[in-house]
């Protein structure tokens, strides 16, 4: 598993998981519509709702001269790229983007022989935005909690999940992972956490969740090695809140009605991570109370 196609490879996610790969020896081309300022890998520009662009991107082979010549078969894909949140771009534009880069990915992966794709799905298929109006069903959420998409964004990822379960069923030999991402954030953003901490409602919308950029990048490199045969997704959060309140506290205080079905840590994620924890062997290393 050393020669790894990562799509959307500039994004925020993307530019952390390139540079963990490369870090750790892979081969790595990054497909992406722009170069990524953090260009660790070689870059080639793809329009994903191209599929003719798609089938060449996973045969490319960069030239006769190129170090990365025999990359024309990749061993994984890594698929990130997408229209990246709801409300950047009108709703039909977001889920013809997700939905149409999502298959052409998958179908051309498999087409060209590639057996294991990690992806891209969100903590937003769980019904986030949460508010005291759309309250979780319990907490920590986790992977059995119920799909309520809530906006052409998660929709498409929950379909996208959906997609991958299909065509694994297509082709059983194959593999995918749907790492439900919660919200990336790289070192620099953890200069703006101040700012929330005396009003817990600023951050209620994913109950405090997020993920560092690295943590997200370990995650995709495990998901590319566990032994699973099959399609499946997994909460990917760090392991604490980005308050400094405990964890219990802020649900009493936003979500006072709500089930809380296990005993909770003083910051402990109530986006519960212990699938990826028991399956995957994910451990988030970097906190922002450590920066």
């Amino acid at each position: 598993m050393k020669n790894i196609v990562v799509t959307g490879g500039s994004g925020k996610a993307g530019r952390a998981v390139c540079r963990d790969l490369v870090e750790q020896g892979y081969n790595v081309l990054n497909v992406d519509m722009l170069p990524s300022p953090d260009p660790v890998c070689p870059f080639y520009k793809v329009d994903l709702e191209d599929r003719g662009q798609v089938m060449d991107a996973l045969q490319w082979t960069g030239g006769k001269d190129h170090p990365f010549r025999s990359f024309a078969t990749p061993d994984a894909v890594v698929h990130l790229a997408a229209i990246r949140a709801p409300d950047l771009q009108p709703e039909d534009v977001t889920f013809r983007n997700n939905i149409m880069s999502t298959y052409n990915v998958f179908d051309a992966a498999l087409r060209t022989g590639v057996k294991r794709i990690v992806w891209a799905s969100s903590e937003t298929t769980l019904g986030l935005p949460f508010s005291p109006d759309n309250p979780p069903a319990y907490a920590p959420v986790d992977e059995d909690h119920p799909m309520r998409p809530e906006s052409a964004y998660s929709l498409s990822k929950d379909l996208g999940e959906e997609m991958a379960r299909q065509m694994q069923r297509w082709n059983p030999g194959s593999t995918f992972i749907g790492l439900r991402l919660s919200n990336v954030m790289e070192e620099a953003d953890y200069d703006r956490f101040a700012g929330w901490q005396d009003n817990p409602n600023q951050r209620q919308w994913n109950l405090w969740g997020y993920i560092d950029a690295r943590d997200c990048a370990q995650a995709v490199r495990k998901s590319l090695h566990v032994d699973f045969v099959g399609a499946d997704h997994f909460i990917i959060a760090n392991a604490d809140t980005v308050m400094e309140k405990p964890s219990a506290e802020l649900m009493a205080e936003v979500f006072p009605s709500i089930e809380i079905r296990s005993e909770l840590g003083d910051h402990e994620t109530l986006l519960s991570i212990d699938k990826a924890r028991k399956v995957l062997g994910f451990e988030p290393e970097f906190s922002w109370r450590k920066v």
